[in-house]
């Protein structure tokens, strides 16, 4: 099993196999419009852009999982998102990440990556994972670190060709 086996629904409903990554950096953020956390969208939209030419990606997957912060249509949240912080990553449909109903790329991404003390749930919205160029799941970061912090992380691993 590696991450290029799943599939997902991108914002537009749209099926998107993950093999369509192969090669590239990922940083995979499940993401909220109503968070204290929702500024990130601007470092997280500064980070793919200043990188994407070397083959980073940031994909963005809306949940509703963490007080509702996420309530909005698929539709609403494309234009929230490329509205109010100019998203040009790719974003995909709302999904769980935790519980019975919880996607599976992020049971996958759980697995491979745990949280503090070993726990795999995800505590918060803007919790983070970065995917090296070969499909591993190589860290995992708290809701509260900011995408700029974590920028020299994901230069280690554009450097690797």
């Amino acid at each position: 099993m590696s991450i290029y086996d799943f599939n997902v629904l991108d914002i537009d409903g749209k099926n998107v196999s993950m093999s369509k990554y192969k090669g590239k950096v990922l940083l995979i953020v499940n993401v909220a419009s109503e968070c204290g956390f929702t500024p990130q969208y601007k470092g997280l939209e500064e980070l793919y852009s200043t990188h994407k030419d070397e083959g980073f990606v940031v994909l963005g997957f809306p949940s509703n999982q963490f007080r509702e912060q996420e309530s909005a249509s698929n539709e609403k949240i494309k234009f929230f998102c490329q509205g109010t912080y100019d998203v040009h990553f790719d974003m995909f449909s709302k999904i769980d990440v935790n519980g019975e109903n919880a996607n599976p790329l992020y049971n996958y991404l759980k697995q491979e990556q745990s949280g503090f003390f070993g726990t795999e749930s995800i505590k918060w919205n803007f919790t983070k994972f970065l995917v090296d160029r070969e499909g591993n799941v190589v860290d995992r970061y708290a809701p509260i670190t900011k995408p700029k912090s974590i920028e020299s992380d994901i230069q280690k691993y554009l450097d690797k060709e």
